[in-house]
């Protein structure tokens, strides 16, 4: 009877010391919604970050998202915007997902004037959040075709909201930030054009996110090398994860921003203008393959439709 009564409080203890053990933090997810399922094609910037809470934001949305029916989009609560550039905000987009191929893409359907941007946050009932004068373009927008102008949100840089439970900074970027004549329209955009202007939308944007699992990501928008990323992304917000854009002729040469800025736990590579993959492999000699050589930490790449997961300290977790 002693030694059942000793099996039990030692089953007992072992029970308690089960359960006294936290569960696994859920990861964010990231799924990139590019041109063609399973590659890392020219145009590919747009990604949907997954808070552990539901909470869905669309990065980018650009020239991929096949508008407002495209079938990968789900849920979305909060669109970003990093510059007004045609392949960030969508000035066309391809008519349905995987249209084209990585290397000839079909972009045959217009948003302009209203842009691939606004009229997904109207169909979704999303919010956009800019930094700069972006967000009084974007609430115009809205407002004329029937929404909210209260949907476009403005976070200055060195500020921060909470959208469903992320909270969301915005940073510096170095790059051009002209809106086209195309978005303007009217006498206003036919002078613009006539005259080889664009209009004003102050300066571009980079994101820092920080998630409920305490996940923190900086999303670099097309930029230079700036000393915030040190400053700011690094020491004050302590980012784990960067999307990266690795342009290299419209953005910075990227691995000093990773290796000697930043130097977060892992990136995920983006903008690389490049057909990068093939089969879902990296290209030999590609700038991305160039980029993943060089970087001292892990590189993901944004396939198309693989959701990846990470934990709070940015360690890829699943689907990379």
């Amino acid at each position: 009877m002693r030694k059942f009564h000793l099996a039990m409080a030692a089953l007992a203890v072992g029970l308690a010391g089960t359960m006294a053990q936290p569960a696994a933090a859920a990861g964010v997810k990231v799924t990139p919604l590019g041109l063609v399922k399973g590659e890392f094609c020219k145009f590919d910037r747009a990604m949907i970050f997954e808070d552990p809470n539901g909470t869905r934001i669309l990065y980018d949305a650009g020239r991929t998202v096949a508008g407002t029916d495209d079938p990968r989009l789900g849920k979305i609560d909060v669109l970003l915007v990093s510059h007004m550039h045609g392949d960030h905000v969508g000035d066309k987009h391809q008519p349905k997902p995987n249209a084209g191929t990585c290397g000839k893409p079909t972009l045959s359907v217009k948003a302009a004037p209203n842009t691939n941007t606004v009229n997904i946050a109207l169909a979704r009932k999303a919010t956009i959040v800019t930094g700069s004068e972006m967000r009084r373009f974007f609430g115009t927008k809205l407002n004329a075709l029937g929404g909210d102008f209260k949907k476009s949100q403005l976070v200055r840089f060195g500020s921060s909201r909470k959208f469903g439970g992320v909270m969301i900074t915005t940073v510096p970027a170095v790059h051009s930030n002209g809106v086209n004549p195309a978005f303007i329209g009217g006498e206003l955009g036919k002078l613009l054009k006539a005259a080889g202007l664009a209009g004003y939308a102050g300066p571009p944007t980079g994101y820092v996110l920080r998630f409920t699992n305490g996940l923190v990501v900086y999303l670099s928008g097309d930029t230079g090398i700036t000393a915030e990323q040190d400053s700011v992304v690094r020491r004050h917000y302590n980012a784990k994860l960067v999307v990266m854009n690795v342009g290299n002729v419209f953005t910075t040469e990227p691995t000093f921003v990773i290796n000697e800025l930043v130097k977060p736990n892992s990136v995920i590579v983006s903008h690389a203008n490049e057909v990068a993959t093939k089969g879902g492999k990296v290209i030999a000699g590609t700038k991305t393959d160039r980029f993943i050589k060089a970087t001292k930490v892990p590189v993901h790449l944004p396939l198309s439709e693989r959701t990846m997961e990470f934990d709070a300290s940015g360690k890829c977790t699943s689907g990379c």
